[in-house]
């Protein structure tokens, strides 16, 4: 079993797999990590675009990982930021449709540290092996997207919820 974070203003005690939005960095999911801080963070941003009234969330799940490959639920993992990454993510946040082939996918984030990169490959500024180059320094920071409802149904658990003060987390 696997714990992993959602951030978010709400509490998401039921997630849904097409509830998010569909041009993300493994398409249209539900998006979880497994570091505590990066979905405090993530909670955080969250909450301040949603207006004063909202608090971070934080909410917690265990994964049974182990169950669902051997179920034969079809897991992409990117151990780290390569030419398949950079592609995949380019294509997810262009709207194709590439994650058909897989019900999670697992790897690094296009975050604020990233997504410059990411951006200047797919517009043609710079070459694959120059954003390789640039993204081989970066730290990879950590999501998973389960894309398929009957993964979070059957494998992931609710295991609490808890909001933010954000004092504490600055």
């Amino acid at each position: 079993m696997k714990t992993l974070y959602h951030g978010s203003y709400i509490a998401v005690v039921e997630p849904l797999a097409r509830a998010g939005r569909k041009n993300l960095d493994f398409g249209q999911g539900f998006y979880l990590t497994s570091i505590m801080e990066q979905a405090q963070a993530w909670a955080t941003i969250i909450a301040s675009r949603r207006g004063r009234n909202r608090k971070p969330v934080v909410t917690s799940y265990v994964f049974n990982e182990s169950a669902a490959k051997a179920d034969g639920i079809r897991f992409k993992i990117f151990d780290a930021y390569n030419l398949e990454w950079l592609n995949y993510v380019v294509d997810c946040r262009n709207g194709k449709d590439v994650s058909s082939d897989f019900d999670v996918i697992e790897g690094g984030v296009a975050n604020d540290n990233v997504i410059d990169t990411v951006e200047d490959y797919e517009k043609g500024i710079i070459t694959a092996e120059q954003a390789l180059g640039q993204l081989r320094y970066k730290k990879v920071n950590h999501q998973i997207c389960i894309l398929n409802q009957s993964v979070i149904d059957k494998y992931l658990k609710y295991v609490e919820s808890q909001t933010l003060n954000i004092e504490e987390i600055q």
